[in-house]
């Protein structure tokens, strides 16, 4: 029945000196009802009903019931109820139950159903154990000392004090540093997969501090590029590169994928979505798209590219502040009088709106093949330990004829990006020099290997290179002799996977020819 906690619904029920029990609404209601005299000392019981049935009747006594106020009839029923899996049974179903009862109607459409925060062990935290972290804490930083006091002092268990000391300095021998509230945040969001435990890991916020740093350091370069310019906001005569139409197109698909993960209450996926977006294409790939335009390319060209910086930042802002609130707003101060927007605050915006008729296939086809083709240079480099600044001349061979197209179309960021002296496309027939090879498709990027290259470091790679592709053949014809996979999969899907059996097999082959070439030197 009762907890015995000092606040709470009292049990309706009072003694006579007898020991007789009577129940009502009231002491005078019970005297009435049974005609007792004032001289019939009653007291009321001293506990109160259990914290669940007073929690039970939280939807609706906070809106004013049993009046029917405005509030009441605005707000009941509340859409969304978020809560953990351990209390189903002790609140929601309470609450679900009074709800139907007094009002005739569920309290909440919708359950969202979220996992316990465990530690990086997944031990469930509890004061007991010593393992419980403070919000405060993570967010502002706390000292080693500090922490195994806060740790130690009014402990349910004082005997484990010793213990749970130990564990403190050898877990935090330097305390904890201060990650902020956004990193903190984030890494709940990027976590929160319905209904299973949370184990909540301080290198995982240390990653998503650093997707701060990512983002403030990426608005600085976009400020210093944008503040004092013609960004093309009032300005028709702008010119957009491939570059610029592909990130606005990326972002398009962001939006969608963002707003179907909420909606859907996948807070980790839209985090995921947002990360990736920010990280890897926004800030790794199209900033240093964005440079090669505002270093060589025409007065309209620089325009656009300003006007794509600006604008797409200040969109993605929008997009990431329910989940990061104070970088996204103070950034946003910044960056949203250059796209002419002068309101108060990120705050009172709405949120963004994917629109289709912005997303440019071939954009999008132009500048991922850009980047293959660029990861096959830069793993090259990498494996070949060939000095990053150092110009290349590559040789193509192979591929398609859109292979062709494409190489003429985006020729000038391959060799800025890729830092190349020159490319030559050379004819199928004729055998190049000994090369090391990346493979786009069915594209070979061949580095001439005289004066360059490792033979034995070469050799190693290539042989890595077809040993994973050997592991990865069984599996994709397995596949595709699979009765249940060919029944049930649309058949652009068993397209799809043909043709990556086709591209796998001849990289196998082209990979296997040029482990022979090399060791024939």
């Amino acid at each position: 029945i009762s907890r015995q906690i000092w606040w709470g619904h009292r049990i309706p029920a009072w003694y006579d000196d007898q020991g007789a029990i009577y129940v009502g609404r009231s002491e005078a209601e019970i005297r009435q009802q049974h005609q007792l005299s004032n001289d019939t000392q009653l007291r009321q019981d001293p506990d109160v009903l259990d914290t669940w049935f007073s929690s039970a009747l939280w939807p609706f006594s906070t809106l004013g019931w049993p009046e029917k106020t405005a509030e009441l009839d605005k707000y009941y029923p509340t859409s969304v109820l978020v809560t953990g899996f351990d209390i189903i049974f002790f609140w929601v179903a309470r609450m679900i139950m009074m709800g139907l009862k007094f009002m005739g109607d569920v309290p909440f459409k919708d359950v969202y159903v979220h996992g316990l925060v465990r530690d990086s062990e997944g031990q469930k935290m509890s004061k007991s154990k010593g393992n419980v972290l403070d919000p405060i804490h993570v967010i502002d930083g706390i000292d080693l000392e500090s922490l195994v006091n806060t740790r130690t002092t009014d402990m349910m268990q004082p005997h484990l004090s010793e213990k749970i000391e130990r564990l403190t300095r050898k877990s935090y021998p330097d305390g904890i540093p201060g990650y902020g509230t956004d990193a903190l945040r984030f890494t709940f969001a990027s976590i929160a997969s319905t209904g299973r435990d949370i184990r909540l890991d301080s290198h995982r916020i240390e990653g998503y501090r650093n997707f701060c740093n990512k983002l403030w350091n990426a608005a600085r370069y976009v400020l210093m590029n944008t503040e004092h310019q013609d960004n093309g906001m009032h300005n028709d005569s702008v010119e957009l590169s491939q570059a610029d139409y592909w990130i606005t197109s990326r972002f398009q698909q962001v939006v969608t994928t963002t707003t179907e993960a909420i909606n859907n209450y996948r807070f980790d996926l839209a985090a995921q979505a947002i990360y990736d977006f920010t990280w890897n294409e926004y800030c790794d790939w199209y900033l240093e798209l964005a440079k090669i335009s505002l270093q060589d390319g025409s007065p309209e060209q620089q325009r656009g590219t300003r006007q794509t910086l600006v604008t797409t930042l200040e969109k993605l802002l929008r997009l990431a502040h329910p989940f990061m609130p104070f970088i996204t707003e103070e950034i946003w101060q910044c960056v949203a009088p250059l796209t002419g927007n002068n309101e108060d605050s990120i705050m009172l915006q709405s949120y963004p709106k994917a629109n289709s008729q912005l997303i440019s296939d071939n954009a999008i086809k132009e500048i991922n093949w850009v980047m293959d083709f660029i990861l096959g240079l830069r793993r090259i480099r990498g494996e070949m330990n060939i000095a990053p600044g150092k110009k290349l001349n590559v040789l193509l061979q192979q591929g398609t004829t859109e292979d062709r197209d494409l190489k003429i179309k985006t020729q000038h960021f391959l060799i800025k990006l890729g830092r190349l002296e020159s490319i030559t496309w050379l004819d199928d027939n004729k055998t190049p020099p000994e090369s090391a090879i990346a493979l786009v498709g069915t594209l070979q990027i061949l580095i001439p290997m005289s004066g360059l290259i490792d033979k034995a470091a070469e050799i190693s790679r290539l042989e890595k290179e077809i040993l994973k592709a050997t592991k990865e053949l069984p599996r994709m014809e397995g596949k595709l002799k699979n009765p249940d996979f060919i029944a049930r999969a649309p058949q652009a899907v068993i397209n799809k996977e043909k043709e990556k059996l086709t591209d796998l097999n001849l990289s196998l082959s082209q990979l296997n020819a040029q482990l022979k070439k090399i060791t024939q030197l």
